[in-house]
């Protein structure tokens, strides 16, 4: 029998292996950017998602809570980040509040941080026990005026169930109401817009594991096989490279691919189909974000590669038009044209059509009805809110597509960006993506 001492380092060792360590240097500078945003006597709080139930005692797998994430580094559930710049104590500028591991805790469910490796993997000096944190907190609350207070203000977020952030919100504002609150989500987006040199490697880390993954599954779609084989054949690249699906995958063969949300993957792929895959890989909660359209039989028909390369034209030159001050309301209304000239050569719509169209109500949005692409980082549609230019060293998906669901089959193809002074640089350049090279590979 294993030793409780030598059983927590156990798994201790096991809790770090899902992704390599990062240094904490990155998390420490972006709570010096944001706390160059905080006014004097300001004190802004992040908390940790929670694990959230299913049925019975069932529980879902915790994902970690960017925001918190981006400023410590910290994965685990029930951790608290408090920034206080001004404080008098100079110990309690920065101060993490983590859940105190426990024999029981670490016989059911693993190893938890203790102080020192919450300091470690942070950067920040100071970490008590999340007990403490109510008795620390009106400590604080005497000195500061000023509680910069976080939520989920995502533009399409639907916020049904109550977070930790708002249950402390709520407390605080009735505990303290004589303080002012302000909103801490605004600054995080703004840093998050983005992406320093150390994200963007861990970026290109999560694009290179979904490569691998893209590479497998190109070798082994064929006639009869089943949608969900080939979201396994994903998985298993993913969690061999230390990573997991960055969102729920999309395989969607012939018809289902003109559903842009296709999630079921239950079908047979049937020889002469096109098979659409949008799948990304999460490494350390970075993501990528793929879709490439491929010939389930390794061979597109005459009119399938015809619309491919009118999807194709489009996304790169949309890439090409992705430059540092372009509106992203430009940038979607760009592709409008491109695609609507698309169309017109393939004779999906007329030329009375185009003539009757509005800015609102492009022709070409009857095939193509979703957004050219979004800002890609720690969430997959990441936070932007605010955003309406491209940024250096931002980073966005690239999405058109056409979906002809009265001919069976829909195309879209994705690659990922990063916006620099120079030009834009495509991420995902080396994952096949020409028809030829496509059916090369998958008839090698």
């Amino acid at each position: 029998m294993l030793a409780m001492e030598n059983y927590g380092a156990l798994v201790k060792i096991l809790f770090q292996m899902r992704h390599l360590p990062i240094h904490s240097k990155l998390f420490s500078r972006n709570r010096v950017n944001l706390c160059k945003r905080l006014p004097n006597q300001a004190l802004a709080i992040v908390h940790a998602n929670d694990i959230l139930p299913t049925n019975a005692d069932g529980t879902l797998p915790l994902h970690p809570n960017s925001d918190l994430f981006y400023l410590s580094g910290i994965e685990q559930e029930e951790s608290i980040l408090v920034l206080f710049p001004s404080a008098s104590e100079p110990r309690h500028r920065e101060i993490l509040f983590v859940k105190q591991p426990n024999e029981h805790l670490t016989v059911w469910e693993g190893y938890k941080h203790c102080q020192e490796d919450a300091q470690k993997i942070s950067g920040v000096g100071t970490v008590y026990w999340t007990k403490d944190f109510d008795k620390i907190f009106q400590l604080l609350a005497t000195e500061a005026d000023i509680f910069y207070l976080n939520n989920n203000e995502h533009n399409r977020a639907n916020n049904e169930v109550e977070t930790r952030d708002e249950r402390c919100n709520k407390k605080i504002r009735e505990d303290y109401p004589v303080h002012q609150i302000k909103r801490l989500a605004p600054h995080l987006h703004a840093l998050r817009f983005c992406k320093s040199a150390e994200e963007i490697k861990l970026i290109k880390e999560a694009i290179a594991v979904t490569a691998r993954g893209f590479h497998k599954v190109l070798h082994m779609v064929k006639p009869g096989i089943k949608e969900y084989e080939v979201e396994a054949e994903w998985a298993k690249e993913f969690i061999k490279r230390r990573s997991k699906f960055a969102y729920t995958p999309i395989v969607a063969s012939g018809h289902n691919a003109c559903v842009l949300h296709y999630l079921q993957n239950d079908q047979t792929c049937r020889k002469g189909q096109l098979l659409l895959m949008d799948v990304g890989a999460c490494y350390a909660n970075y993501n990528a974000d793929l879709t490439r359209t491929i010939p389930v039989s390794g061979k597109f028909s005459r009119r399938q590669k015809q619309v491919y390369n009118s999807v194709l034209r489009v996304l790169r030159q949309c890439i090409d038009n992705a430059t540092i001050g372009k509106s992203l309301k430009e940038w979607q209304n760009d592709s409008h044209d491109m695609m609507t000239e698309e169309m017109l050569k393939l004779k999906l719509i007329t030329k009375a059509e185009v003539k009757k169209q509005s800015l609102d109500q492009p022709a070409c949005r009857k095939f193509y009805m979703h957004g050219l692409g979004h800002s890609l980082g720690l969430d997959v549609h990441d936070v932007s809110n605010g955003q309406s230019v491209f940024r250096e060293n931002s980073v966005f998906t690239v999405e058109p597509g056409i979906y002809l669901p009265d001919e069976g089959f829909g195309v879209r193809l994705e690659d990922n960006i990063q916006i620099t002074k120079n030009e834009p640089i495509n991420l995902m350049s080396k994952i096949p993506i020409e028809p030829e090279e496509i059916e090369q590979i998958m008839n090698r």
